[in-house]
């Protein structure tokens, strides 16, 4: 649900929409803070001590899991937008689940890690690797706040879900948000190899 669909909503006063923007200005902001995570990562990698590390695949489930997450709150908030009160809470339920076994994942993709004794401070592959992967934890977790607060605002009116419609509009734009990141991630690390990292900075330094 799109900043515009949001604004046709009748029920959407001043605070709704000071969210709405709020929202937008808070994506903007961890989108430029997650590039520049990326960018110090290619410019440390391309540093003669960087070697690559293999990736979990743990990660490929995990990622299942987030856009299984994201797919379920698009719905939830449909859902809400249409009355279904009942769907719209079992959706919303099932987003949660879904993001819980996100990070679930992503914490046995680190055991894993830690068990081959790729530690943080051992190689800047790695290093970014926990780097990126914390960093996007906290804000999927920081996500499952507002899940929170939008699964109580519902629970309470399921009778009547279109006032809290905003709410689940907002959560969805979020997970949205929260899975092309990892999407990015995860292509990055994926293949961003050191030789490359090597190749790029060079091609840069040549200009």
């Amino acid at each position: 649900m799109t900043s515009a669909t949001l604004g046709q909503l009748p029920w959407m006063g001043p605070r709704e929409r000071a969210a709405d923007t709020g929202l937008w200005c808070f994506i903007g902001v961890a989108g430029t803070l997650f590039s520049l995570f990326l960018v110090a990562d290619v410019m440390r990698l391309a540093e003669p001590d960087a070697t690559a590390i293999a990736l979990p695949r743990q990660l490929w489930l995990s990622t299942a899991w987030l856009l299984c997450s994201s797919v379920l709150m698009g719905l939830c908030a449909g859902a809400a937008r249409a009355g279904q009160g009942g769907r719209s809470l079992r959706l919303l339920v099932g987003a949660g689940a879904a993001t819980v076994a996100f990070l679930a994942t992503q914490g046995w993709a680190w055991r894993q890690l830690i068990d081959a004794r790729v530690v943080l401070a051992g190689n800047p592959a790695a290093s970014f690797f926990y780097v990126l992967t914390a960093l996007h934890g906290l804000h999927v977790a920081g996500g499952l706040v507002a899940w929170a607060i939008a699964w109580r605002a519902l629970r309470h009116g399921v009778d009547h879900p279109r006032p809290t419609a905003w709410r689940l509009a907002l959560c969805a734009r979020y997970w949205h948000f929260l899975f092309f990141v990892w999407a990015v991630l995860l292509a990055s690390m994926s293949w961003l190899t050191p030789d490359i990292a090597r190749s790029i900075c060079g091609q840069r330094q040549g200009f």
